[in-house]
């Protein structure tokens, strides 16, 4: 082999090199390629994927505080409807209030003087069947001391006939007496419309019977009734 052929036997080998390494550089190219547009396909689904979760969750929160909201001026409004109602209700009370004081008025020309009279008398004897106590203590305002002595014992008599037993022992307290009747000179004074209390000579058992106390057991009582009937009435209001 002369030099000749030896030369391009050497360009053909260094042809084929080249060209093997143009078609490996070209493989490489595209698998890299390929590679890249993988990656970047599985990155952008990935933040897709994200941004979709926020999005899911602003949207869980703008949902929540939307019910929040909701049940804030639900609840807003119902204390409304309650407080109007509540209104109502003490204002009847405060009307009641004032009746009663009319019944246990003194006065010559009181017509309910002697209805009042009468009603002390049950009170009484409804707490001395409740008591049952052969020596109770009894207080009533002091405006009311002489009538409540008056009629001590017929209630007294009533009692015994009713409990079928012998009469209590029955001490009226003539040094503490209970509030007097509401003045408007001082309305925050402590008041009591009428009507009795009686202890049992210890003082453990007390039987709390005055016109003010009825009054509130009466309207704690209807409360559930007359809230019932007042809905309507603060739906128009």
């Amino acid at each position: 082999m002369n030099d000749a052929e030896v030369v391009n036997q050497i360009h053909q080998m260094v042809s084929f090199i080249r060209q093997e390494a143009e078609e490996k550089a070209n493989e490489i190219s595209v698998s890299a390629e390929e590679e890249f547009n993988i990656e970047k396909l599985l990155l952008v689904e990935a933040e897709k994927k994200k941004i979709k979760q926020e999005y899911e969750k602003k949207e869980k929160q703008v949902d929540v505080r939307k019910k929040i909201d909701y049940s804030m001026q639900l609840n807003a409004s119902r204390i409304k409807v309650l407080q109007a109602q509540d209104d109502i209700v003490n204002a009847m009370k405060e009307e009641a209030a004032k009746k009663l004081l009319k019944v246990s008025q003194h006065g010559f020309f009181n017509l309910h003087h002697h209805q009042y009279k009468h009603l002390l008398k049950d009170l009484i004897v409804q707490c001395l069947l409740r008591l049952k106590e052969p020596a109770v203590l009894l207080r009533c305002r002091e405006e009311d001391l002489h009538m409540v002595e008056s009629m001590l014992d017929e209630a007294t008599e009533e009692y015994c006939e009713k409990a079928k037993v012998h009469a209590p022992e029955i001490v009226v307290d003539k040094d503490v007496f209970l509030p007097p009747a509401p003045s408007d000179d001082d309305p925050h004074a402590l008041s009591c419309a009428g009507g009795v209390v009686l202890a049992s000579r210890d003082g453990k058992i007390v039987c709390e019977n005055t016109l003010d106390a009825r009054l509130e057991v009466a309207f704690r009582k209807k409360l559930p009734e007359i809230r019932k009937s007042l809905i309507g009435k603060v739906g128009e209001a």
